[in-house]
Order: structure tokens, then sequence, then C-alpha cells
């Protein structure tokens, strides 16, 4: 159970009057297109739900199969307390860079919460535009249940927006490569020039395309 996520962390914080500990995570932090999306998750907090999460596989994200992620999002959406998630475009991310938009993000999740959270916990970095107080765990999502699920949340959401919106773009896999910058991805923006979701900023700095390429 050690080397699994859990509610280690969470127990150290939650107390009668601190019980809506919330995980965080995003997703799509370093696509060349599309959004970027944050997950957030609140359970609650007890041995029986730990024991249950854990043994239904919840993980860190990049541990699991498209098809099991999907099934843990649903399971996540139907048992928690409360969740939520917030996007950031890719045309914010051109303006006000990738950190900020994470922190955009972050405050559109917290406002769909229905149940304002106590404390965030959340994977490696930190989040300076809210009041609440917050724990930075390293490899949060391999740690946290919490986070664990808001990464899977995260995850789910904007990949699912990838796959719908490849519909409006074939020609650059979308649904294959969530806009992440796999070989034919890249080729298909050299061949095709950058689409209106496509985060110019990234294109420039990273494949060395010029603005109107």
């Amino acid at each position: 159970m050690h080397d699994k996520p859990n509610f280690k962390f969470e127990k150290t914080i939650i107390t009668d009057k601190k019980k809506y500990i919330a995980g965080v995570d995003e997703a799509g932090r370093g696509t060349l297109a599309g959004p970027v999306t944050v997950g957030i998750v609140i359970f609650d907090i007890n041995s029986n739900n730990e024991k249950l999460l854990i043994d239904i596989g919840i993980n860190d994200s990049k541990k699991i199969s498209p098809t099991k992620r999907q099934k843990l999002y649903e399971y996540i959406v139907l048992n928690s307390i409360s969740y939520s998630t917030g996007c950031s475009s890719e045309s914010e991310i051109d303006s006000i860079g990738i950190n900020e938009s994470i922190q955009l993000a972050l405050s559109r999740a917290l406002g769909n919460l229905n149940q304002k959270p106590h404390h965030l916990l959340i994977d490696a970095i930190e989040y300076s535009y809210n009041d609440i107080p917050q724990t930075s765990i390293i490899k949060g999502d391999q740690k946290s249940l919490s986070i664990a699920a808001a990464s899977i949340l995260a995850k789910v959401t904007r990949d699912n927006y990838m796959i719908n919106i490849s519909n409006k773009y074939p020609q650059y896999l979308f649904n294959k490569n969530k806009g992440y910058g796999t070989k034919s991805h890249i080729d298909s923006i050299k061949k095709y020039g950058k689409s209106e979701i496509h985060r110019k900023s990234f294109i420039i700095k990273n494949l060395d395309i010029k603005k109107n390429g």
C-alpha cells in the first residue's frame, strides 16, 4: 500500500473544522495545441474510502490506460464530495504564459466547486491567486489519492476535448496526439501551418516556425 497513492497527507491535515481537503493537478502544460486544464477533487477522508480508492486503481493518470482512466473518471465524478475542472485557452497561454494560465485555470476550477476546500494538496507547484492554505508535494500524483484523482479528472477532461475538436482539424490527428509534440504532429504543422488552437508561442519557441508560418 505504501507504494501507491493513499490518504497519508490528507490525514495529517484533516480536523473536525478542516475536513475538506482538495487534490489539485493539471494536464496539458507542455502541449503544442489546446488548453491547459486543472482538476480538483475532494474525497471523504476515511480508511474505508482509502482502501476502496486504492483497490479500484486510482493513481497518477500517466500510469493508467485511456480506457481505465475514463472509468475511473466516472467513478470520481459519482463518489467525490466535490469535483471540478477549469481551463485556460491556447490564446490565454500565448498572452500571459503557461504558468499564469495554470493559475487562472485553477481559479476557474475553484469557482466551479460546490464546496470550498479548507486546504489544497498540489502536485509540485504553488498557486498564488487564492487564500486557501496549500501544501505542495513533489510527485504528488503518485503519493496522494486526492491529487491522483485530480490528475485523472484533468487528463480525461482535456483528452476528450482534444478528441472532439479533432473533427474540426483532422489533419493534425489531435484525437491521437492530444496536442503533444509527436513527430507526426510536428510534421503536420510544418505541412499545413498552425491551426487556431495551436499555441503560437510554443511553436515558435520549440519548432522554429515563423509567426506567420
